[in-house]
């Protein structure tokens, strides 16, 4: 069988010793120029491909943000009629850094890019894309339309689009100029591996043993008790019903977002007085946080409520303010109080009107709750509602059978299905055989839900009414039997008021 040498022509050597050089040249030195030579040209090689891959890393997120600016731009076409296409631009370009998730690239590997001393953030060539775009429709003079702009952004798109064919063509280009040869770098370990046994020497865990003194409880329904205590006694009857329940020891930012004492001196600070907030934000950064936007909003919305309205204008003013800082990525803050107080700038008009519409907003908001308590407060019909299960007819008790498992009546059979099919917290308050435990569970579930399982419990047949009988001859029977007596005298009272109200006529 012929053996294949062609592998070792692509072996890359520096230093053959038969190699022909010219006699007034030094062969030592002839190698060692060759080596230097062949070494940097690989290095220069493989630097260069790492700094294509990083850029086309880079142009990748650019060009989602650019894709995202268009297609948002495209979503306003139908609003062009009506409002400036400046202003349109401005605003769709708040609206896709804001949206555009991380600000900053990826750090570059090392070798790449060392001339620059930081990497521009993608907000920052955002907003270098959208000067363009307007330099460029005021230098052509253009008719400044809605289309024009659409145009110069598509343009934009097609040179990123462009560089990043470019790029590829010459990173597939180096990368085969680099497999041609092989170098000490290709040469890997295939399969090396080694597992040496250990004894776990772990020592025993101690036992210890407690006494306990339970006190036993003799009762009417010891099935009842005994099936309670099946499942874990520590847990509530209720705990597992499909009802989402807050855990103490769980984080409740959401549940209570308020403004910090620094959220609220910032509030205080006057709208149109971006100096102060500057300061501000500069000796407290923060301020910057994502919590104390939202603590701002609910200030406004307090004091909405509280017919503070220039107080409620100022609060959504600094929480807009704080938000707009943080979505223009790292240097957010100084990019926005530039273009603010920037005499005549678009994005004064974007950010004054986004002001405007949040505060209107909130204002309704407020006056539609404030509408709602006066109506609840003059219906007396404030609170939650909730369906509980109580017995209508006086010295009638509402029962809890539960259907056994191991039935063989059809019946029992269908009711044990309904019964699996209900939530486990549900299921523990049943098996409690206490009324109050179901009622429990029922609260907690919103009236739809709550009104299907009584409907599946009377279609099980697991809840029913009884006489209540009262033992007269105890201290708590004959307690029970004067409530009894007294509902029904009062009942009987009721009735004879509605029949002389409601008499037939003599005549």
């Amino acid at each position: 069988m012929p053996v294949d040498y062609s592998k070792w022509d692509a072996l890359e050597l520096s230093d053959d010793s038969d190699i022909e050089v010219h006699p007034n040249v030094d062969k030592r030195s002839f190698i060692r120029a060759k080596q230097n030579q062949i070494h940097q040209q690989r290095f220069e090689r493989k630097n260069q491909i790492e700094t294509y891959k990083y850029e086309r890393i880079v142009n990748d997120g650019l060009l989602r943000r650019i894709s995202g600016l268009l297609s948002t731009l495209e979503s306003h076409k139908a609003e062009a009629e009506t409002r400036k296409p400046e202003e349109i631009f401005m605003q769709t370009f708040m609206e896709t850094v804001r949206d555009a998730g991380e600000d900053s690239p990826p750090p570059p590997p090392a070798g790449v890019h060392t001339q620059e001393k930081e990497q521009p953030t993608y907000s920052k060539m955002m907003a270098a894309l959208v000067d363009q775009v307007q330099a460029k429709i005021k230098e052509n003079k253009l008719d400044g339309s809605f289309d024009a702009y659409a145009t110069e952004v598509k343009s934009h798109l097609t040179k990123v689009q462009d560089l990043q064919k470019q790029l590829l063509e010459e990173l597939n280009k180096l990368e085969k100029e680099e497999g041609k040869k092989i170098t000490s770098e290709s040469i890997h370990t295939g399969f090396d591996s080694s597992f040496v046994a250990k004894s776990d020497h772990k020592p025993a865990p101690k036992t210890t043993t407690k006494k306990e003194t339970v006190q036993a409880v003799e009762v009417l329904n010891p099935h009842a008790l005994a099936s309670q205590h099946e499942h874990d006694p520590a847990q509530s009857s209720g705990a597992d019903a499909d009802v989402d329940e807050p855990s103490p020891l769980e984080d409740d930012d959401e549940a209570e977002v308020e403004a910090s004492e620094l959220g609220k001196q910032f509030a205080l600070i006057k709208m149109g007085d971006y100096r102060a907030c500057l300061q501000f934000i500069s000796e407290h950064p923060q301020v910057m946080a994502e919590r104390e936007t939202d603590g701002l909003l609910v200030m406004a919305f307090n004091a909405a409520i509280g017919h503070m309205d220039d107080f409620s204008r100022q609060c959504v003013h600094q929480a807009l303010l704080l938000q707009y800082c943080r979505a223009l990525g790292r240097d957010g803050v100084g990019l926005f109080f530039k273009r603010i107080t920037t005499q005549g700038h678009q994005a004064q008009k974007v950010f004054f009107d986004d002001v405007q519409s949040t505060y209107q907003r909130i204002k309704s908001r407020a006056k539609e709750i404030e509408k709602q308590r006066a109506q609840e407060e003059a219906d007396g019909s404030g609170g939650v509602e909730q369906i509980q299960l109580h017995a209508v007819d006086p010295g009638t008790t509402i029962n809890i059978k539960i259907p056994p498992k191991t039935s063989e009546d059809p019946v029992e059979i269908e009711a044990r299905k309904l019964f699996d099919a209900f939530p486990p917290g549900l299921q523990k308050a049943l098996e409690s055989g206490s009324l109050d435990e179901v009622n429990k569970v029922l609260g907690k579930m919103s009236v739809e839900e709550a009104e299907e399982v009584v409907g599946q419990l009377g279609e099980g047949g697991m809840l029913s009414l009884e006489e209540q009988i009262i033992d007269a001859t105890t201290e708590e029977g004959q307690k029970a039997l004067k409530e009894f007596e007294e509902q029904e005298r009062a009942a009987a009272a009721e009735n004879a008021k509605l029949s002389e109200k409601y008499a037939d006529d003599p005549e």
